[in-house]
C-alpha cells in the first residue's frame, strides 16, 4: 500500500498487550511513506509489559520494570498510547470506537487485540474474598496484598493457600504464592501436571521436582466448592469428598477470549469463542483484524504469546500492501516453572502414526527427556523435556530435518558432545518470536559484518524477546566467523590481548601490584580504557586485598566503586552497611535509624535483608560512615562486584520447620566472604529446610539444609536473566560446605570472564557443572590447596574499606561537592515528601515549587 495523501490514515489498536505491542513495533519498522497514525487503546492504566515475566513482580520488581521494548516506541509522533483507555462499541458503518467516557475514535482500519480474560469454574464460593485470578499486573499486585494482610491473622503458622488448575497459568500461581512464603497446594483435574504440554512420564517427573520444592499435588482431583466464614475463604472441598483447610485460592482453569466487542459489533465469533478470521487474519469486515488470543483462526484460538506475533507480522504486511498469510501456529514451550525447566515442541505426544519415541528418564537426576522420531529414526518430530531443557534450543529448529547420529545421544547431560554436531539448514527458526532463520543470523555476520551476538541481535532482533534462543545464536555467530576466517579474540580489549582468566594469572604469577606495571607488561602501555581500567582494579584487590581507592588504585575504579556508594537518579548516593544473615539487634536498627534522620536519608528493606540508605551528598558520605563504623557497621559492598548478602531464614533457632542453623552459617559465611572482589557481585542464600524460604537456588550459591547436612547449588541469580541453582554436593558437614563454597568462589574468581555471573560461568566453562565439580571436588588439576592458601589470604587481610577510608586524609579529600569549592555543599537537590519519606522531586514539582529544598522540612541534608 502506497501513501495517496500527506495525511496518514488511521489506525486504531483495541488492547495493550504483548500482541498489540508486537503489531505497532512491526507496522513503524516498516512504514517508511509515514502511511499509518497509530492510536493503541489500553484499558490498564500502563504501556504493553510482560505478562510472561508477571511471577517476577513477586521478587521486588516493579510493574514498571516488565514494560516491553524501547519505551521511546510511545514519544513517536505516529504512535498515540492511551492508558486507561476501555472501548466498549464497535460502530462498523461509521467506523468509530466508542470509549468507557463516551467519546469516540474514529478508524480507517481498526485491529483487534483484546486477548483473553481468566475464567473461574462455576463452582460455589468461587466468589469469596481470598479468590483471586492470576492474569495482569493489578491481579498479582491484589494477591501479594491480600497475602501480606493474611500473616496478622494466622498466627505463627505460615498462611496456605492452593491453585485450581495444574498447567502453565497454575504453575506461574504456584510459584508466585510460594515467592510469598505460602504453603501451596496445586490441585489438577487431569491425571497429571501440565497434561497439554507433557505426557504421564513427563508430568511424574514434574511431579517429583515440584514437589521437592515443598509445593504439594493433587493430580486426578477435582475441586466441588470453596468454602469460608464471614465472606472469607477458609477451605476447599473436593468431589471425593475430601477437604483442604485454605487462606487463599487461585483460580487457574483456562483463559477465554474477550470478544464481546466484535459479538455485539455482529463479527461472527467460532464455536468456542474468538472472533472468526482468515488467513491474511481480518475479519468479515474488510476494514477489521484481530490477532492474538480473540482471534479464531482455522476454528481454533491459540492461548499461547507465538501465534498472536505471527498473527501481528502477518496484519502489519497486509496494512502496507503486503500479501502475508498466517504461517500456522508455533505450540513450542520453554518455560521455568518454580524453577523447573520444562519444554515441548512438535509432536510431543507423537500422535503422527509410525512415530517411534525415544525417551531418557533419571529419577535421582530429576530429568525426563524425550525425542519423537519418525520410523526410521532419523526425522525429528517432536521432544520433550522436563528438568534440564539445554538441548531445546538446539533441537527445536530441527523440526522434520534429519538428526545425524543416534537420537539418543542428544538426550545426553549438558556438557555432552551430540549437540554441538547438529548443522543448522539456513531455513531453521532460531528465534520464533521475531521469526529469524538460521540463515538470518549467517547473513548478518557475512553479509552486515556484525562480530558478536549484541551486534546480531540489534540486526535480526533475535533473542530480544524471551531470550532463550540465544545460546544457540551464539554458536551459530561463532561458527559463522570461523568459516569466515575471522579470529574470534577473548581478547579483554584493545589495549590486552589476554582474556580476564589469562591476565588474573599472568599478575598473580608476575606479582604486579599497579596498573601502570601490568599495562606496560601485559597490555599496548599507556591509560587504558574504561574496561581494562577497571578489571585490573578489581584483580589487584581479589589478589591482595588492599585499599581500592589507595595509590593509582582510585582512578581506575568505576562510578560506584570510586566513591564506596551508589549513584542515584538525582546525583545523591545510596549507602548500605553489613548486616550479616540479615541479624541485628535492637541497637542496631536504632544506630541506623538514627542515621537516617539525622542526615534526612530516605530508608528501604533491600531483598538481600540489608537497610539501604538514599539520599546522601557526595560530601556527607564520610559523616554518614563514620556514624555507621562508630555503631559497629561495615561497608555491604553494595557498590562493587563483590559479595553482597548472605540471604537466610531464622532455620532451626526459631522455626519448627528448621533442621539446621541456616542464620548461624550465614552470618559465618558473609564475614568470611565478605570484600572478596570478583567478575560480577556475588549472593549467597541459606535456607535452614527444604521449605526454602531464604530462596537460595536464585543465588549464585545456595545452601539447603537436610536431616544429615547441608545440600549445596551454584550458579543460580536472579536479575535480567534468573536462573536456577544446579545441585553441586549433597548432605555436607559444615567444615566440608565452606572448604567447597572456599574453592568454588576462588575457582570462579580465577578463570570466568569480566561481568560473567556465575550462571553464565557454569554454562560456558568447558565442560559445564561437572568439569568444575571434578576440579573442585576431585582435585583434578591439583589446585585445591592452591585455591585454599588464596582464600586464607583474602580473610586475614580484610580490612572495612569504610574505616579505612576514614583514617586516610588523602583518601576523604576525594568527598566534595565542587572540587574548587569543597567546603561548599550542593544544595540543588529537591525533595518531596512521599509516605512520610523524602523522594527526588520530579521536574514539574521542581517547576511548581512544591518541594521540600536540602536543609528545610524532614531535615533533608540539613
Amino acid at each position: 500500500m502506497s501513501s495517496t495523501s500527506t495525511a496518514p490514515r488511521r489506525l486504531v489498536v483495541i488492547g495493550g498487550g504483548m500482541v498489540a505491542r508486537r503489531l505497532v513495533d512491526a507496522v513503524r519498522d516498516r512504514d517508511g511513506d509515514r502511511v499509518w497514525q497509530i492510536t493503541v487503546l489500553c484499558e490498564e492504566p500502563r504501556a504493553p509489559y510482560d505478562r510472561v515475566a508477571l511471577t517476577t513482580y513477586f521478587s521486588g520488581r516493579d510493574p514498571e520494570d516488565l514494560a516491553l521494548g524501547d519505551q521511546l516506541l510511545w514519544s513517536d509522533p505516529l504512535v498515540t498510547l492511551r492508558r486507561g483507555a476501555a472501548a466498549r462499541e464497535i460502530d462498523r458503518s461509521a467506523k468509530t470506537v466508542t470509549l468507557a467516557d463516551g467519546s469516540e475514535v474514529p478508524y480507517d482500519a481498526l485491529v483487534l487485540a483484546t486477548g483473553s480474560y481468566a475464567a473461574k469454574p462455576p463452582v460455589p464460593g468461587n466468589d469469596l474474598r481470598g479468590t483471586f485470578v492470576y492474569r495482569t499486573v493489578d491481579d498479582v499486585a491484589d494477591l501479594r496484598g491480600y497475602v501480606e494482610g493474611l500473616r496478622a491473622r494466622v498466627g505463627d503458622r505460615p498462611p496456605r493457600g492452593a491453585v485450581i488448575g495444574g498447567g502453565l497459568l497454575g504453575l506461574e500461581a504456584a510459584g508466585a504464592l510460594t515467592a510469598l512464603a505460602v504453603d501451596t497446594t496445586v490441585v489438577e483435574f487431569a491425571d497429571r501436571l501440565m497434561p497439554l504440554q507433557v505426557d504421564a512420564g513427563g508430568g511424574e517427573a514434574l511431579r517429583r521436582l515440584i514437589s521437592s520444592l515443598g509445593v504439594q499435588v493433587r493430580t486426578g482431583t477435582a475441586t466441588a466448592k470453596v468454602t469460608g466464614t464471614s465472606g472469607r475463604v477458609t477451605g476447599m472441598t473436593f468431589a471425593d469428598g475430601d477437604k483442604l483447610p485454605v487462606d487463599v485460592v487461585v483460580f487457574a482453569t483456562g483463559v477465554r477470549p474477550r470478544d464481546e466487542i466484535p459479538r455485539a459489533a455482529g463479527l461472527p465469533v467460532g464455536e468456542r469463542g474468538g472472533v472468526v478470521i482468515d488467513q491474511s487474519c481480518r475479519t468479515e469486515d474488510r476494514h477489521i483484524w484481530a490477532i492474538g488470543e480473540v482471534a479464531c483462526i482455522d476454528g481454533r484460538v491459540w492461548g499461547i504469546v507465538a501465534p498472536g506475533y505471527a498473527m501481528a507480522e502477518v496484519v502489519a504486511d497486509r496494512l502496507l500492501g503486503g500479501r502475508a498469510t498466517f504461517p500456522g501456529a508455533d505450540t513450542a514451550t520453554k518455560l521455568k516453572l518454580l524453577g523447573v525447566d520444562v519444554a515441548s515442541f512438535g509432536d510431543a505426544f507423537a500422535t503422527e502414526p509410525g512415530s517411534l519415541e525415544v525417551v531418557v528418564s533419571d529419577p535421582i537426576a530429576g530429568v525426563y527427556k524425550k525425542l519423537v522420531m519418525s520410523d526410521d529414526a532419523r526425522t525429528l518430530r517432536g521432544g520433550m523435556l522436563v528438568g534440564d531443557a539445554s538441548a531445546y534450543s538446539g533441537l527445536r529448529p530441527m523440526l522434520g530435518r534429519t538428526l545425524p547420529g543416534d537420537p539418543a545421544a542428544y538426550l545426553l547431560p549438558e556438557g555432552g558432545s551430540a549437540g554441538a554436531q547438529l548443522e543448522l539448514p539456513n531455513e531453521a527458526s532460531v528465534c520464533s518470536c521475531n521469526n529469524v532463520s538460521a540463515g538470518s543470523i549467517r547473513a548478518a555476520v557475512t553479509e552486515h559484518h556484525c562480530t558478536d551476538v549484541a551486534a546480531v541481535k540489534a540486526c535480526t532482533r533475535a533473542g530480544t524477546s524471551c531470550g532463550s534462543c540465544l545460546p544457540l545464536v551464539k554458536r551459530l555467530v561463532t561458527a559463522e566467523l570461523d568459516k569466515a576466517g575471522v579470529a574470534v579474540s577473548n581478547a579483554l580489549c584493545e589495549h590486552i590481548e589476554l582474556s580476564r582468566a589469562q591476565l588474573f594469572d599472568a599478575v598473580r604469577v608476575t606479582d604486579l601490584r599497579t596498573f601502570s606495571d601490568i599495562i606496560a607488561r601485559h597490555g599496548t602501555g599507556g591509560r587504558g580504557c574504561d574496561i581494562c581500567r577497571p578489571v585490573i582494579a578489581s584483580i589487584l584487590a581479589s589478589l591482595y586485598n588492599e585499599h581500592i581507592l589507595e595509590g593509582d588504585r582510585g582512578s581506575l575504579q568505576d562510578t560506584n566503586d570510586h566513591v564506596m556508594a551508589n549513584l542515584q537518579k538525582d546525583g545523591s548516593y545510596s549507602v548500605v552497611p553489613r548486616i550479616p544473615g540479615g541479624e541485628i539487634t535492637p541497637d542496631g536498627l536504632m544506630a541506623i535509624a538514627s542515621v537516617a534522620k539525622e542526615f534526612g536519608l530516605y530508608t528501604k528493606i533491600t531483598g538481600g535483608q540489608r537497610i539501604d540508605l538514599f539520599g546522601a551528598r557526595i560530601d556527607q558520605l564520610p559523616a554518614v560512615w563514620q556514624r555507621l563504623v562508630d555503631a559497629g557497621f561495615e561497608s555491604g559492598h553494595a557498590y562493587g562486584k563483590a559479595l553482597r548478602t548472605v540471604k537466610s531464614c531464622v532455620g532451626s533457632t526459631w522455626c519448627r520447620y528448621g533442621v539446621q542453623d541456616s542464620v548461624g552459617l550465614a552470618v559465618l559465611l558473609e564475614l568470611r566472604y565478605r570484600g572478596l572482589r570478583s567478575p560480577h557481585k556475588i549472593k549467597l542464600g541459606i535456607s535452614g529446610c527444604a521449605r526454602e524460604c531464604a530462596e537460595a537456588r536464585g543465588k549464585d550459591v545456595g545452601v539447603i539444609a537436610t536431616e544429615k547436612g547441608w545440600n549445596l547449588y551454584v550458579g543460580g541469580n536472579g536479575g535480567f536473566t534468573p536462573r536456577h541453582a544446579q545441585l553441586f554436593a549433597e548432605d555436607l558437614s559444615t567444615e566440608t560446605l565452606v572448604a567447597t563454597i572456599d574453592r568454588f568462589l576462588m575457582f570462579y574468581v580465577r578463570t570466568a570472564d569480566r561481568l560473567q555471573r556465575t550462571a553464565a560461568w557454569v554454562d560456558e566453562y568447558d565442560g559445564g557443572l561437572a568439569a568444575i565439580r571434578e576440579v573442585v571436588i576431585d582435585d583434578t588439576l591439583g589446585i585445591v590447596t592452591d585455591l585454599d592458601a588464596a582464600m586464607a589470604t583474602h580473610i586475614g587481610s580484610y580490612e572495612d574499606e569504610w574505616a579505612a577510608a576514614l583514617r586516610n586524609p588523602q583518601t576523604l579529600s576525594r568527598f566534595a561537592s565542587f572540587i574548587n569549592a569543597p567546603e561548599t555543599p550542593d544544595n540543588s537537590f529537591a525533595y518531596v515528601a512521599e509516605r512520610g519519606q523524602p523522594r527526588p522531586a520530579r521536574l514539574e514539582e521542581r517547576a511548581s515549587g512544591a518541594v521540600l529544598i536540602a536543609g528545610t522540612t524532614l531535615g533533608v541534608h540539613s
